[in-house]
């Protein structure tokens, strides 16, 4: 046990040296106010780091708290939400703002309670909870996945990972009793920019010579993602192509569906009414768009929700 504990201190040690000289410096790690940190996190899921710095501030100067973003119109946020992708986080963000307006106006403390707001799953309710609120919690996202996976275990490829609850009882036994918000923010600069998906740089990693996995792993081939599509295209790209083209058109207004038809996807025709009609109700569903009149495609007109 003596040595599981010196080997354990020896990492932090390594790790957080590492961190004081080559950690990001991102604007969320200069607060602790919970609506910018959960704004960040919310932003950082599926996006690249570059894209949220170049969006996080005009989205701040444009909804500055979460009773401002409360008031805002839906697709108030959605239109701002522009070049983020993914735009469910935005209605879903929106919700979260307005279900805590009706509960006092505060991102509740208690890990539990922040989990049954819209939006909030595990990994932002521990991100929360830690660096906004200073809790001694392990954050266990993608890049930290990783890197706990190939330190822990040998990996076979580079896209190999140990099972994520495996990974949270390895990050929760590491987390160190001091320095543990540095700690969580070194592990997921380590697997950003060292410890990376495809080409770790396994050389310049200061935690190499624990690392069950080096020169161990193979590049891993990278496999199709199979989704539903049009034309080899995914549909998701579409959706954000049909959102993008009502962002464009002037506030309020409704356009012809059949018109975006013709805007997301050449060569456009009668035989893709249905499809697009699956489009539009998924959107519609999720909170995006409001959809107008029934019956055949072109009679009904789309706008912002």
């Amino acid at each position: 046990m003596r040595a599981k504990d010196t080997k354990r201190r020896s990492l932090a040690a390594h790790v957080l040296r590492w961190y004081a000289r080559h950690g990001r410096d991102l604007p969320w790690r200069h607060t602790s106010e919970p609506y910018r940190i959960l704004l960040s996190e919310t932003m950082l899921q599926q996006t690249q780091v570059a894209r949220v710095l170049e969006k996080y501030p005009a989205f701040l100067n444009r909804f500055p708290s979460l009773p401002a973003l409360a008031r805002a119109p839906r697709s108030a946020v959605v239109h701002a939400w522009s070049g983020m992708g993914y735009n469910n986080r935005a209605v879903r963000l929106h919700r979260l703002a307005l279900r805590v307006v009706q509960n006092g106006g505060t991102l509740p403390r208690d890990p539990a309670a922040l989990h049954r707001l819209p939006g909030v799953g595990a990994y932002t309710r521990d991100a929360v909870c830690a660096f906004a609120y200073r809790r001694r919690v392990p954050v266990v996202d993608v890049n930290v996945r990783r890197v706990l996976s190939r330190l822990s275990g040998r990996m076979r490829d580079t896209a190999s990972l140990l099972p994520e609850a495996e990974v949270r009882r390895i990050a929760a036994e590491l987390l160190p009793e001091r320095r543990y918000y540095a700690w969580n923010q070194a592990l997921m600069d380590l697997g950003a920019t060292v410890c990376t998906a495809r080409r770790p740089a396994c050389d310049t990693c200061p935690v190499a010579r624990h690392c069950r996995s080096r020169g161990g792993m193979r590049e891993a081939r990278k496999k199709p993602r199979r989704e539903p599509s049009m034309r080899g295209v995914p549909n998701r790209i579409y959706r954000g192509r049909l959102v993008e083209e009502l962002r464009r058109a002037p506030r309020g207004r409704a356009l012809p569906a059949a018109m975006l038809g013709r805007r997301i996807l050449p060569g456009f025709g009668e035989a893709q009414h249905r499809w697009l009609g699956g489009i539009l109700a998924g959107l519609e569903r999720d909170g995006l768009v409001r959809v107008r009149g029934n019956g055949a495609l072109t009679s009904r007109k789309v706008s912002l929700a």
